[in-house]
């Protein structure tokens, strides 16, 4: 058997010694965890910053441009590109820093286009900040805490004069209020193995149809998604949020709902592993 070494402290002496802990073991703790925290994050989320803006002081045209511009038909990011044109996304990201949508008057259509657009614009905004760099994983402490220290933890948003990490973002704000699970086929980490990064802006007319497009697009990308009637090897996203694909459809309804192949009623699910390389051409 496989085994990972672990630090843990005894409380009877204080010390801290070295222990051997099962791999398989350790990442279903690792998994626990990681949805116990984000549970935490939901419960405690944070409160969606408003303004007295309206939906068409908000235009997605310049990051509509800029998506076209540099990035490919595969989802994947000439950062050097976007580096020379830079100015241009900060102009947008402006924008929304001083027209946070508002629930009373906007659409929930409006509102979701406008969270999405910020969260891959704010991504890509913070690989700019670094780049060149192998992945988004480098950024943040050396020592990685999840909600404390990693890259999604740093406070470089300002939307509504309130101070914003990408993790409140998605799971303050996108996860807690809108209850769409695909949401997960648009927001993108900027890496490998996220989905691809739409080479559009999001908008409130063309939503819907947009967040179905990114279903089939990730689900039929064997990079990332591999269907057959017998197994399918999904994208880890499926098992990190897994209870977001549980409500009124099973996981094996939403793959086959996008899916080309049918995964089989006794068919078998696994999870293929995160490469967390930066999506760059």
């Amino acid at each position: 058997m496989l085994f990972q070494n672990q630090f843990i402290k005894r409380a009877d002496s204080g010390f801290i010694h070295l222990v051997t802990v099962p791999i398989k073991i350790m990442s279903h703790l690792v998994k626990y965890i990681f949805v116990a925290i984000i549970g935490l994050s939901l419960a405690c989320g944070t409160s969606a910053p408003a303004s007295d803006a309206a939906p068409t002081d908000v235009s997605h045209a310049a990051l509509d441009r800029l998506l076209k511009k540099y990035v490919n038909s595969q989802g994947m990011v000439d950062y050097n590109g976007f580096k020379q044109d830079r100015a241009e996304l900060k102009k947008y990201l402006d924008q929304l820093s001083k027209n946070a949508p508002n629930e009373k008057t906007w659409s929930k259509e409006d509102q979701l286009a406008y969270w999405i657009n910020a969260y891959n614009a704010y991504t890509i905004d913070l690989v700019l900040q670094h780049y060149p760099l192998k992945s988004i994983k480098d950024l943040g402490s050396t020592i990685k805490i999840p909600f404390v220290s990693t890259a999604w933890d740093i406070k470089f948003i300002e939307i509504g004069g309130q101070k914003m990490d990408l993790n409140n973002i998605e799971h303050g704000i996108i996860r807690k209020k809108f209850n769409d699970p695909r949401i997960h086929f648009a927001l993108v980490c900027a890496a490998v193995s996220c989905p691809p990064l739409r080479n559009e802006a999001y908008t409130a007319k063309d939503l819907d149809k947009q967040l179905d497009d990114q279903g089939k697009r990730f689900l039929n990308d064997p990079k990332k998604n591999i269907v057959t009637q017998n197994k399918a090897s999904l994208s880890k996203i499926f098992d990190w949020y897994g209870g977001d694909f549980k409500g009124g459809m099973s996981l094996r309804e939403w793959v086959n709902k996008y899916a080309n192949t049918d995964l089989k009623e006794n068919g078998s699910i696994s999870y293929m592993d995160y490469n967390w390389n930066l999506n760059k051409q």
